[in-house]
């Protein structure tokens, strides 16, 4: 699978979303920069198919389809639209993911899947006081859960602190799990992302 967005932009003089490029496939993380507080989840929004553009395009596999991007692309931690609540505790939220994915949505079980995926102990926790790694790696792993999940638009990471290396090398766990993921974050995220891949290749 892969999604080619083309010039996208949103907004009364492209406000929203100033004009973008970038596209992201399956097998492999990408990074794309958008700024402020509101442009990340915009473009988090255009990439998984639920926001239409204003200019520009979004194409699956070479057509236009948004159903199936949204079908195929999750859209993991937008603030507002898709971040869990802050103060529901991260047995919750794995519940309630869990009889989504048709899985018995007991404190048991997800006690059980939290172990499985190698973040027992948080369970207790409400989700805005996890680490921000593990953060980001419970989501996407609640996330793969659905039916059908073959795109991950993982939206600002960076506004939870931590290091950028940390949950980029999760998001590239995923890709080579065979997930398309796309992260959108900040320059800052992108200069250490960078300086992280270029250290990797001069070893």
């Amino acid at each position: 699978m892969r999604i080619v967005l083309d010039a996208v932009a949103k907004g009364r003089a492209q406000r929203a979303l100033p004009e973008t490029t970038t596209s992201f496939e399956t097998g492999r993380a990408t990074l794309v920069v958008a700024e402020t507080e509101q442009r990340p989840t915009v473009l988090g929004l255009v990439a998984s198919g639920r926001m239409k553009v204003d200019t520009g395009s979004v194409l699956i596999d070479g057509r236009a389809d948004a159903a199936a991007i949204r079908r195929r692309v999750a859209l993991v931690d937008a603030p507002v639209v898709s971040e869990p609540e802050p103060n529901v505790s991260v047995t919750g939220v794995v519940a309630e993911e869990l009889m989504f994915a048709g899985r018995a949505p007991t404190p048991f079980a997800a006690a059980r899947w939290l172990e499985d995926i190698g973040l027992a102990g948080i369970g207790t926790l409400p989700v805005g006081n996890v680490e921000p790694a593990a953060r980001v790696r419970l989501l996407l792993e609640l996330a793969v859960l659905r039916k059908g999940v073959e795109g991950l638009v993982l939206v600002a990471p960076d506004r939870h602190g931590g290091q950028p290396d940390a949950w980029w090398r999760i998001a590239r766990e995923f890709a080579d799990r065979g997930y398309a993921v796309l992260v959108i974050a900040g320059q800052a995220s992108r200069t250490a992302v960078d300086a992280l891949e270029l250290a990797e290749v001069d070893r």
